[in-house]
């Protein structure tokens, strides 16, 4: 099986070298290149093409939140995480706008955190659950005030493409659960974001998953 291929980035030493060691003892995982500043994330980024990326949001040369918009520019941009000690609402929101599928916050224990990357490289996004309601706020924020879960205003086959869009899936494997064309998905979910309010699919999965959860 072909493992999961990792650049961790973070400016503590100490820290990034356990993290790496945390994935590395891990048979899933392959820690390909480490980074101390957001330039040399980029560089080696885009010199290796991991799989995935753990970022820090406070890196010397620009930060995490500048590291990972040059990274997502990219002709084939891998799944970042932000891996961060900032509950800042902003952080968290920027980080989202930017095209992170996780917001991780430092202090999870090594075992979860396993678990959380795994999850990531399925394309299942995540945020911390101390952050998720108040981003979740903060993503309606503008939108109508009501009492109502907002995705009941979604139809049949809307609903039935973002639980498998909160799964992880791609529009093309959306469309292939589904019997639809990708490009029939993609309208479907410009659709589904307008009527939520949201920017991105990553918002639209982390709202599903909290009004979902069993």
């Amino acid at each position: 099986m072909e493992k999961i291929r990792v650049v961790v980035a973070d400016d503590h030493p100490l820290y990034r070298e356990g993290v790496a060691r945390s994935l590395a003892d891990d048979s899933a995982f392959a820690v390909v290149g480490h980074a101390s500043d957001a330039d040399a994330a980029v560089e080696i980024v885009q010199r290796l093409s991991p799989g995935i990326v753990l970022l820090d949001i406070s890196m010397p040369a620009g930060g995490g939140i500048s590291a990972l918009r040059r990274i997502m520019a990219g002709p084939v941009p891998p799944k970042v995480a932000m891996l961060t000690v900032s509950e800042e609402d902003d952080d968290v929101m920027q980080a989202l706008k930017a095209g992170a599928i996780g917001y991780i916050l430092k202090g999870v224990g090594s075992r979860e955190l396993v678990s959380i990357v795994k999850d990531v490289a399925r394309g299942q996004s995540y945020v911390s659950p101390t952050l998720a309601a108040r981003i979740l706020n903060a993503m309606r924020e503008g939108g109508p005030k009501r009492e109502e879960n907002p995705l009941d205003d979604l139809s049949k086959r809307e609903e039935d493409i973002l639980r498998l869009v909160a799964e992880g899936k791609s529009n093309k494997e959306v469309g292939r659960a589904l019997d639809l064309q990708e490009k029939t998905v993609k309208h479907y979910m410009t659709t589904i974001l307008q009527k939520l309010h949201l920017r991105n699919r990553v918002e639209a999965a982390v709202m599903a998953r909290e009004h979902w959860k069993k």
